[in-house]
């Protein structure tokens, strides 16, 4: 009883909670019955020309909107009044260093100041991950650092004719307060010269004098997009509800519209997505907090300063076409803690999210190779049983066909369509020495008979060898099932399988001469820290890196990151069980070495991994065969976070 009482009081704080909260957001971009008001400003953060918007009521009558000055107020006359509630302007010139409020006026002498105050930016550049002590080549990237580094507009190198070339910042492949990230054009000027850089306040940085090198081979830098939802068109405008709340699977409680997978679900985690949002009103604006309105990302404010809109330049991007992109890096955020069990919500208005989705450049090698590629339809992560003809558990519908909640998984319209109109592979693991497949919808109205069942006496079966067997789906041959499945989904009926993969295999010309690709052999989050909690890393005996079929002298990268920034951090990276094999010992630059136990290793200009070439014995040992416990490999250290191991 004492554990119902608690539930129960924890219930009403969090509805009442999210009422009072949902209704003051309601109320942030309504403005026209509050008079002359200021509810919130973006950016917060300018320089002289960066254009700002403000949000509040009462506007049509304004005719001043005043900046805080060194010596005096600055007063500014030219200006868009969008809406009663919306004003556009420029920031002047002039604004003191301090900051302050803003004002806006009326003819009338009326005036309303903003709840927060203005602060002054100051481009400053302190360094480039170019150093001169080698040539840069085209295609290759250059890091800009330094402080309130979003106000470049762009940088400027020399064309092959030694022109100058202007590489806009919508072309950068990042742009942050304290990193920017941009290509060099691969018909670079040949030679040393001095590029420059401009920032939106007319501030001129010139760059060290480089060599540069023109591309020879062809390559380039290649933005490869993950898509982790996207809109099918049943969600339309975002509302201060549950419109777009996002749920873990198995997490849902009721009230998520959308269930995402694990592996999905950490991307959002782990490291910076995408959010491309269409407007539906002149003014719009996003909340990024849990769907108990908690843990509000970036800053939690009453007065809205935390919601998102088209004014924050630092993390959105006007696309041009109507569209912007926002960026969210929830790694190091209190939300992160609350996730799991709350959701993610964005909550706001005025705004339609038609994806999400990750980013990563990757480098293509000039020439030209066919290679095959693997697409992922669905994968069992272990949890889903074997088929019995009482009832199998593999069902499959597309997105919002699925109301009754029978299906395995949902997948997106495109993915349906393409699963629907050509064939596509399945990979399965037999029960025992016989197994019967039956393809038909969920509905047992087309196909139901046995006449086409895939056996182990089946012609296109292939046996994998390792006690597995593919074979080939085409829907499209069969118009009839084609028709209804939409409604009554596709299942796999049938006896003594279980379904392990299901897939597309395309050949597909990939410019790069054969150039190493990255292929990820676990993502996740592993901790190591106390020297005590040591976990395991890859599985025991080499399951991954066999299954992937490595080889003496490819590299392994361990992606990983400091708990806490501020405070040191140190890795031992050792075979998997203790056998006193030490195959890597890093740690912070500047931390205690151990008299030279440890190598400093500055994770940062290393892309926030380190590299482990694998030699012939590494695979000797940690592929000899599972003891039974441990891992391929443990890290033990302290104040570390693994999320990822790729193999090149």
């Amino acid at each position: 009883m004492k554990n119902i009482f608690k539930f129960f009081r924890a219930f009403l704080t969090v509805v009442l909670a999210a009422s009072l909260t949902g209704c003051l957001a309601e109320d942030q971009l309504e403005s026209a019955d509050e008079g002359l008001n200021i509810k919130v400003f973006f950016p917060t953060k300018v320089v002289k020309g960066q254009p700002m918007t403000i949000n509040g009521g009462g506007f049509s009558d304004v005719t001043e909107v005043v900046f805080p000055g060194t010596e005096e107020d600055i007063v500014v006359t030219d200006f868009q009044i969008v809406s009663n509630g919306m004003i556009r302007v420029d920031a002047p010139a002039g604004i003191s260093a301090e900051g302050g409020k803003i004002l806006v006026r009326t003819e009338a002498g009326e005036q309303a100041e903003s709840p927060l105050p203005l602060t002054l930016g100051n481009t400053d550049i302190t360094g480039y991950s170019a150093d001169g002590s080698v040539p840069v080549d085209g295609g290759s990237q250059i890091t800009i650092y330094g402080t309130d580094l979003e106000f470049i507009t762009g940088v400027e190198l020399l064309d092959a004719d030694g022109n100058p070339a202007l590489i806009e910042d919508k072309l950068f492949n990042r742009k942050g307060t304290s990193n920017v990230i941009f290509t060099v054009p691969k018909k670079v000027f040949e030679g040393k010269f001095q590029g420059k850089v401009y920032t939106i306040d007319g501030k001129t940085f010139l760059m060290p004098e480089l060599e540069y090198k023109p591309a020879s081979d062809g390559g380039y830098w290649e933005t490869v997009e993950t898509l982790i939802w996207e809109n099918d068109g049943s969600l339309g405008e975002g509302t201060w509800g549950n419109t777009y709340r996002f749920a873990l699977e198995g997490k849902n409680g009721g009230d998520a519209s959308v269930e995402l997978p694990a592996e999905l679900w950490e991307k959002l985690k782990t490291g910076p997505f995408n959010l491309l949002v269409q407007p539906v009103a002149d003014a719009w604006q996003i909340r990024v907090l849990t769907g108990w309105w908690q843990g509000q990302w970036p800053t939690a404010d009453d007065s809205g300063a935390g919601d998102i809109n088209a004014g924050w330049t630092d993390i959105v991007v006007d696309n041009g076409d109507g569209t912007f992109t926002v960026t969210i890096d929830l790694t190091g955020h209190a939300i992160l803690d609350l996730l799991d069990e709350q959701n993610l919500l964005f909550a706001g208005q005025g705004f339609q999210i038609q994806k999400i989705y990750t980013t990563e450049e990757v480098w293509v090698e000039g020439g030209g190779s066919v290679e095959i590629v693997r697409t992922s339809i669905w994968k069992n992560d272990g949890s889903v049983a074997a088929a019995t003809w009482s009832g199998s558990p593999y069902r499959f519908a597309m997105d919002g066909k699925d109301g009754n909640n029978e299906c395995v998984a949902t997948v997106a319209p495109e993915v349906w369509e393409k699963m629907k109109s050509g064939p596509f592979n399945v990979d399965i693991q037999p029960s025992g020495d016989w197994f019967q497949i039956r393809i038909l919808d969920g509905w047992w109205t087309v196909g139901n008979n046995d006449a086409n069942d895939i056996t182990p006496s089946y012609e296109g079966l292939v046996d994998n060898g390792d006690g597995t067997f593919t074979f080939v789906v085409d829907l499209a041959a069969n118009p009839d099932l084609v028709a209804v499945l939409d409604e009554k989904h596709l299942l796999f009926a049938g006896d003594g399988f279980t379904i392990l993969d299901m897939y597309w295999e395309e050949e597909v010309l990939v410019p790069g001469g054969g150039a190493p690709t990255e292929v990820t052999l676990w993502e996740g989050e592993a901790i190591a820290t106390g020297w005590a909690n040591q976990p395991n890393i890859l599985t025991d005996g080499g399951v991954e890196l066999q299954e992937a079929g490595a080889q003496p002298g490819q590299t392994i990268y361990i992606y990983m990151e400091p708990i806490d920034p501020s405070a040191p951090w140190f890795l031992e990276f050792v075979e998997g069980h203790w056998s006193g094999v030490t195959y890597m010992t890093l740690c912070a630059v500047g931390a205690d070495t151990q008299s030279g136990k440890f190598t400093e290793y500055d994770l940062e200009a290393n892309g926030g991994k380190a590299a482990l070439e694998i030699t012939q014995e590494m695979l000797d040992t940690v592929c000899a065969g599972p003891q039974g416990w441990g891992g391929t490999f443990i890290a033990n250290g302290d104040n570390l976070k693994i999320t990822k191991v790729t193999l090149l």
